[in-house]
């Protein structure tokens, strides 16, 4: 690496978590990945976490890193000071405009899946009948689809049996109109979201705190959900192996997570300094 002093040529860095700078484990940095970050970051960069998880699945990644900083979670409707360890800023879904949307998918594709995410810092994980979530993850289930809709909630996720995530993600948006937005953050992982929300709308904010503009950002990403991030940022980095939506509209590709691909492009910028 370039050890001139000349600064960072991003003021910030915005990375994904699970399938960019989380190896596989979806727990884990790599020892390169974290000293890639603590150069670009002591040339004068921010790193900044932008991920679907609720605040409180990121929790225990941002303890694990040490991390200390802001951090975008639940696909842009909560700014988490982690340093603090506070909530900035939350949105919640409409209840109501949630069930009829779910009410108008289901009417379309059958019967599906479904878990949700309770509002608030230590928002409870909901997962009902069939729904398949990572190992490990904390979870209550539910019998009793009611339940879902008894306290304000962050956003609800959905599965089918027979239809691929995309093809479940195609479905819902031609039916659900304005009720709510559908994105596809990962397998297994389409959502219902607040209309207008996405990753781009939370990190704005973020970086305004910051005092950083898009133009002086680099975001990194592997699915549709970080389509709007890339596309805000001044550069936009896909993963090895995003989804062919995301690879359309980045300005470079980088190697996979598990092959520190993050990493890799901080180093080229670090070396490239003038």
């Amino acid at each position: 690496m370039n050890d001139s002093g000349a600064p960072f040529p991003y003021r910030l860095i915005a990375t994904d978590l699970d399938g960019t700078l989380l190896r596989s484990d979806h727990l884990t940095v790599s020892e390169r990945s974290r000293s890639a970050l603590a150069a670009a970051t002591a040339a004068g960069a921010a790193h900044i976490v932008v991920t679907g998880r609720s605040a409180a699945s990121t929790q225990p990644v941002l303890e694990a890193l040490g991390y200390q900083g802001l951090a975008v979670c639940g696909q842009g409707g909560q700014v988490y000071d982690a340093g603090a360890g506070r909530l900035l800023t939350s949105v919640t879904l409409d209840r109501r405009s949630a069930a009829a949307a779910l009410e108008k998918i289901e009417a379309e594709v059958g019967e599906v899946f479904v878990a949700a995410t309770r509002d608030g810092l230590h928002g409870t994980f909901l997962a009902g009948p069939g729904y398949s979530y990572y190992p490990g993850q904390r979870v209550r289930t539910f019998t009793d689809r009611a339940e879902v809709w008894a306290e304000p909630l962050g956003k609800v996720f959905l599965q089918h049996p027979v239809l691929s995530d995309d093809e479940l993600t195609a479905a819902a948006r031609a039916v659900v109109g304005a009720l709510v937005d559908v994105v596809m953050a990962g397998p297994g992982m389409v959502e219902l979201l607040p209309p207008g929300l996405t990753k781009a709308t939370g990190l704005s904010l973020a970086a305004r705190r910051l005092g950083v503009r898009a133009a002086g950002t680099i975001a990194f990403g592997d699915m549709p959900n970080d389509i709007p991030m890339l596309r805000w940022a001044g550069h936009g980095v896909a993963m090895d192996g995003a989804h062919p939506e995301l690879l359309a509209v980045a300005d470079e590709v980088t190697a996979g997570n598990d092959e520190d691909g993050v990493a890799l492009v901080l180093e080229k910028l670090l070396a490239n300094r003038a």
